[in-house]
């Protein structure tokens, strides 16, 4: 549930199509997703789960199961 929801997220907020995202999928490097689409990618995140990510999360984001695994952590539910 969460992955999903991330993936409608990020197809509406970084204009990539759900084919293009998998859990390994590389923010930078597949995505070419810059430190302010991240910002914003969050803000829905937040908005969406109902958290607050600190920023210094954002450091060990890579790929899309990270993003992932930090939403686990601060209590969102699959």
């Amino acid at each position: 549930m969460i992955y999903e929801k991330l993936v409608s997220i990020m197809t509406d907020r970084l204009s990539v199509s759900p084919q293009e995202i998998t859990p390994d999928t590389i923010f930078k490097d597949d995505l070419a997703v810059d430190s302010l689409d991240l910002y914003e990618l969050v803000m829905a995140l937040e908005e969406e789960f109902n958290v607050e990510i600190p920023a210094e999360r954002l450091n060990d984001v890579e790929v899309v199961s990270d993003v992932i695994r930090v939403l686990k952590e601060l209590g969102v539910e699959d």
